[in-house]
């Protein structure tokens, strides 16, 4: 369950803090906090950051979500410049693409591609500007060309039509179930050893700035 710090921190937040869910434990994660736990390897194309950073945050995602969109946009974006730049998080990315989204999958194949380029982060930027497009014609990969050089793009699309990018994605999944992620976003953090998966459905960035200072005191 969502550790105690956390619901320090809750008591003195306001209602609509309260709103976004972190004071309760998130749906079919009980048990899932421990206290010797060690995050899965990363593929380091998909993680921002330094690995030896004191708090490692995991965001298992789908492209084709919304509430993910509106995480890395108004969230994750402020996390990467004043915590994961600075070295204090350790950011990883998690494909949990959902079933009922029918190209969240396709997307987290152009993703991974990328990462094999040096691109994750660009076409991530440009999958979630474009969202609403491209989840209406399903023309992903107009959307993730305008990320990338023609060169680029050609390797990008022949790997996604390889089929080898599955298995890092299958990866990710299958952390998910470990932890019984069942919707997106869902945040895992991880600080000396204690992980405590929050709520789905996003994190307010001014709360959960105060919750990753208080673990930084610690």
């Amino acid at each position: 369950m969502v550790g105690t710090s956390m619901h320090r921190i809750l008591k003195g937040g306001s209602t609509a803090l309260l709103a976004v869910g972190l004071s309760a434990t998130p749906a079919g994660a009980q048990g899932a906090s421990t206290a010797a736990a060690k995050p899965a390897a990363a593929q380091p194309s998909k993680a921002l950051g330094s690995i030896s950073a004191p708090i490692t945050m995991e965001v298992f995602s789908d492209f084709q979500c919304p509430s993910c969109r509106e995480l890395y946009q108004n969230t994750l974006r402020a996390v990467i410049a004043n915590y994961v730049l600075p070295g204090k998080v350790y950011l990883v990315h998690r494909d949990m693409p959902l079933a009922m989204h029918p190209y969240a999958r396709e997307a987290a194949r152009y993703a991974n591609a990328a990462a094999h380029v040096g691109k994750f982060e660009q076409v991530v930027d440009v999958l979630y500007a474009t969202q609403a497009a491209w989840s209406a014609s399903g023309k992903i990969e107009e959307a993730v060309a305008a990320a990338l050089t023609p060169k680029e793009m050609q390797r990008v699309r022949k790997l996604v039509k390889s089929g080898k990018v599955d298995a890092a994605i299958d990866k990710d999944v299958s952390i998910g179930q470990m932890f019984q992620v069942r919707s997106t976003p869902t945040v895992i953090i991880t600080h000396k050893g204690q992980t405590t998966p929050l709520p789905p459905g996003g994190v307010n960035y001014s709360l959960l700035k105060q919750y990753l200072d208080h673990l930084l005191r610690q």
